[in-house]
């Protein structure tokens, strides 16, 4: 009695049997070893449901062919599974899911692992025949379709999407490849970040670029042709103010540390000593020229402009350290008679001349040191 236990399916003819019509049963093994080989297609989902379609013994059967394309005769509405019988048949198969309503399959064989395929996509698989337990392998990942959402192609480039949009690099995502078969065709959008030529942009509504150093490092901006520079631009981007390091012949490497409070209005920023930092001055504000032609007493602070010779301009009497008077000749001429500065005993602690000076000096400040010295030039 023939049987039919090989991994095909072909009738295996008992000694002494098929006499006569041996030729004919040989010649049908045949041909199911060529189908096996082939291409075949079967609507094996005849329903909305889970289906198993059997390799027939010793007959023709588009589930025995290598390459084996699944479709239905019904709208799937959600994964289903197609059982390939019997669970003892062990053989490579390549399966495509060719099934209407956009959903997955799963093929099983017996109670082990099963391969799940796309709607539209193809795997390559093994089934081991283990019996009851019998399992479905994936082949070759790097061959099964299903690992993409997409790929398309042309002469000149291939092009992987993996369920983004065009031209972006999203998390956890695949790289996408640009229309021109570049990385990205014009731009590169990671998160919040775009990188467009040689600009990188907040794609955030008022959102910010933060740069972040290790430790004790630096944001450094290199040179090249001319040392480092940082520009500010107007909100039109037509003009702007450039800070610009100094020059390699200069040798400098220094530091300007901004000063850790604001200053109150009227202040400037300056120098604060010889290791770069910054700090707010008050700025010093001169009163309206005072033009005089007779003796005066000054206030601090006053620009005074003698504008007669032969006068004596008292200095204030109660300064405190660093208050200043300057006096300025203002008679436009090279005079003989002299102006007089008088110090005013209350300045100083012992009694002291006054100062003269000759009417064609140009302009003088005197600053108030101490009770000590009292004012100096």
């Amino acid at each position: 009695m023939a049987t039919y236990v090989n991994n095909l399916r072909l009738k295996e003819i008992t000694t002494g049997d098929e006499d006569g019509t041996w030729g004919t049963s040989t010649n049908t093994n045949l041909e199911l070893i060529a189908d096996a080989l082939g291409y075949n297609t079967q609507a094996a989902f005849g329903s909305d449901g889970d289906a198993t379609t059997t390799v027939a013994d010793g007959a023709a059967d588009p589930a025995r062919a290598l390459y084996f394309k699944v479709t239905s005769g019904a709208t799937l509405t959600a994964t289903r599974t197609l059982t390939i019988a019997p669970n003892t048949v062990s053989r490579v198969m390549f399966i495509e899911n060719a099934t209407t309503g956009s959903q997955s399959i799963n093929i099983s064989q017996g109670s082990g692992a099963n391969v799940t395929i796309a709607s539209g996509k193809t795997a390559l698989v093994y089934l081991d025949g283990a019996g009851s337990g019998a399992a479905v392998v994936l082949a070759s990942p790097q061959v099964a379709v299903t690992q993409l959402t997409d790929v398309t192609s042309s002469a000149s480039e291939l092009n992987l999407v993996d369920g983004s949009a065009a031209d972006t690099v999203v998390n956890s995502k695949a790289v996408i490849y640009g229309s021109a078969g570049q990385i990205v065709a014009n731009e590169l959008d990671v998160d919040n970040i775009q990188i467009d030529a040689n600009a990188v942009k907040s794609t955030d509504t008022n959102g910010n670029i933060q740069l972040f150093p290790n430790g004790t490092g630096f944001t450094e901006l290199y040179g090249n042709t001319n040392a480092g520079a940082v520009r500010f631009n107007c909100e039109n981007n037509s003009h702007g103010v450039t800070l610009k390091g100094p020059p390699h012949s200069a040798g400098a490497t220094y530091s300007l540390e901004l000063p850790n409070a604001v200053g109150s209005t009227g202040q400037f920023l300056k120098a604060s000593d010889g290791s770069g930092k910054l700090a707010f001055d008050t700025v010093v504000q001169y009163s309206a020229p005072q033009l005089k032609s007779g003796n005066y007493t000054a206030a601090v602070g006053e620009f005074i402009v003698a504008s007669a010779g032969s006068i004596t301009i008292t200095l204030p009497a109660s300064p405190s350290a660093g208050d200043y008077v300057t006096i300025k000749d203002g008679t436009g001429a090279a005079e003989t008679t002299n102006f007089t500065v008088g110090r005013n005993s209350s300045n100083i602690a012992s009694s002291a001349s006054d100062l003269t000076f000759d009417k064609n000096f140009a302009e003088i400040t005197l600053v108030y040191i101490n009770g000590t010295i009292g004012w100096s030039v």
